[in-house]
């Protein structure tokens, strides 16, 4: 499969994603549902890796890589406790697009931190993401 089939993918199990915690966060406090929805992630996930034989590699792994994995590791559990609790407390129409902002900054920190050229199109389809977000998220 190509990359866009994945990127499709992604897109469509993060819209489950907040619509099925919108209605699991219900009764429950976000930072717990975040540990709960974490703890399943993690299970899911090593349960792949030992089901394709890939645990051997872990050894493999430099010193760098594990500090970056890491890092990465702890901007996501920040992100998805900040995105459980602004969920829980507003609507997921409006929540949604301010997390897609993430788009943005991505593509502005590719460029920033890693040198990814950005093309007049590329720029401007970054305002227009941006500004759809906000006129989305804003709208009454």
């Amino acid at each position: 499969m190509s990359w866009f089939v994945f990127a499709l993918l992604s897109a469509i199990f993060a819209a489950l994603v907040s619509i099925l915690a919108k209605i699991g966060l219900k009764d429950l406090n976000s930072n717990l549902a975040t540990a709960i929805r974490t703890t399943v992630v993690l299970i899911f996930t090593w349960g792949i890796v030992f089901a394709q034989g890939l645990s051997k590699e872990i050894t493999n792994i430099t010193k760098t890589t594990w500090i970056f994995l890491i890092l990465s590791g702890i901007a996501t559990g920040l992100s998805w406790l900040f995105y459980f609790r602004a969920i829980q407390i507003g609507e997921v129409s409006k929540v949604m697009p301010i997390d897609k902002m993430s788009i943005v900054i991505a593509i502005i920190f590719a460029a920033l931190f890693l040198g990814e050229k950005l093309s007049w199109s590329g720029i401007l389809g970054t305002v227009l993401i941006s500004v759809g977000a906000i006129l989305i998220a804003f709208a009454k």
